[in-house]
């Protein structure tokens, strides 16, 4: 079964950068894109970004456009998201999944620990 163990989530100042990783078992990565999606405080679990299988088609929310960058590296089963310029609405516990090609949907009807992101202002 796949196994997805969220890291790098921290405690940053507004402005300040954090490189979440996601370790991903199994054959994940050779068949669907992978993405980042992020739950806050009171809200509902929501999209942030996902990559295709090559990295090289990459789609993001609106709320993240221009500040996070969402990576992959295949070898090692491994889907990065590089969050600059962070804001405090950007607090969520932060989870990856596997996506649904051209969509915004988890695939796995399960989830990791996820990563907790605090922004302060």
């Amino acid at each position: 079964q796949v196994q997805l163990v969220e890291s790098g989530g921290g405690l940053v100042q507004a402005g300040g950068s954090l490189r979440l990783s996601c370790a991903a078992s199994g054959r994940t990565f050779s068949n669907y894109p992978m993405g980042w999606f992020r739950q806050a405080p009171g809200k509902e679990r929501e999209f942030v970004a996902r990559s295709n299988w090559s990295g090289g088609s990459t789609y993001y929310a609106d709320a993240v456009k221009g500040r996070f960058t969402i990576s992959r590296d295949n070898a090692k089963n491994t889907v990065y998201l590089q969050m600059n310029s962070l804001k405090p609405e950007d607090t969520a516990v932060y989870y990856c999944n596997t996506v649904r090609a051209g969509t915004t949907e988890p695939i796995l009807g399960y989830w990791g620990q996820g990563t907790q992101v605090t922004v302060s202002s």
